[in-house]
């Protein structure tokens, strides 16, 4: 079984994306069913049994009556819990999709102020609260990735909350700031795919152009160098 959808464009472009549907959906409920009707009777038969033990009146001595119990009432509370497990681990069976994306698509056809009210608006929230543990060049970064982001620029939003109130971390951010002015139009003039400015740098399958070699000085003076001298 296999249902192909997409999400369509108001504007006639190509979808972004497909989701079709597996086909161990209807096999996936049948054993799902089963197995919960299986479960159901266990569960009545553990019940029964612990009911026919509270109210028995033979010879059985206390201590077996005892023991008994605390059997049943065991194996009762085990089967319940697992039980619980198992149905919540269905949920992801009952309509399992599998998702296509079609980044060529967006580079072609959604590009452009024409398509950008296609995009919806998303609000990027970077967390922060101990310099010491969350080094300010790691959240430095991480904001200047979301800044860089192949997405129109009027459509996001990014918010810094520092909640340990550090002038270190405030510091990093003015001088981020400063250093965004050259980093994002060199990742949009140059296509960059790795947009966080320390693995961009840090690694060697790009070519050192005197452009790169400029940003990569701009880079190492403005943040680097005065937040490590901190």
């Amino acid at each position: 079984m296999k249902a192909q959808r997409s999400r369509l464009s108001t504007t006639g472009a190509p979808p972004l994306h497909t989701a079709e549907l597996s086909r161990l959906t209807i096999p996936n409920r049948i054993f799902a069913a089963v197995y919960a009707s299986l479960v159901l009777t266990l569960l009545y038969h553990h019940a029964v049994t612990l009911a026919s033990l509270l109210f028995q009146y033979n010879s059985t001595t206390t201590t077996t009556k005892i023991s008994s119990l605390f059997i049943s009432t065991a194996l009762l509370i085990s089967d319940v819990v697992f039980a619980f497990m198992w149905a919540t681990s269905q949920s992801f069976r009952m309509r399992p999709l599998y998702r296509k994306e079609f980044p060529e698509k967006y580079l072609n056809n959604y590009k452009g102020k024409k398509y950008s009210e296609e995009f919806p608006a998303i609000d990027v929230f970077v967390c922060t609260a101990d310099p010491y543990k969350e080094p300010p060049m790691n959240v430095v970064n991480t904001a200047l990735s979301v800044m860089a982001f192949d997405y129109p620029e009027e459509k996001v939003s990014i918010y810094v909350s520092d909640d340990g109130g550090s002038a270190l971390t405030l510091f990093a951010f003015m001088e981020a700031a400063k250093f965004a002015v050259h980093w994002l139009p060199f990742c949009r003039e140059n296509d960059v795919v790795e947009r966080t400015p320390e693995a961009y740098f840090s690694a060697n399958y790009h070519s050192l152009s005197p452009e790169t070699q400029r940003i990569k000085v701009i880079y190492s003076i403005s943040i680097t160098y005065y937040i490590h001298t901190t």
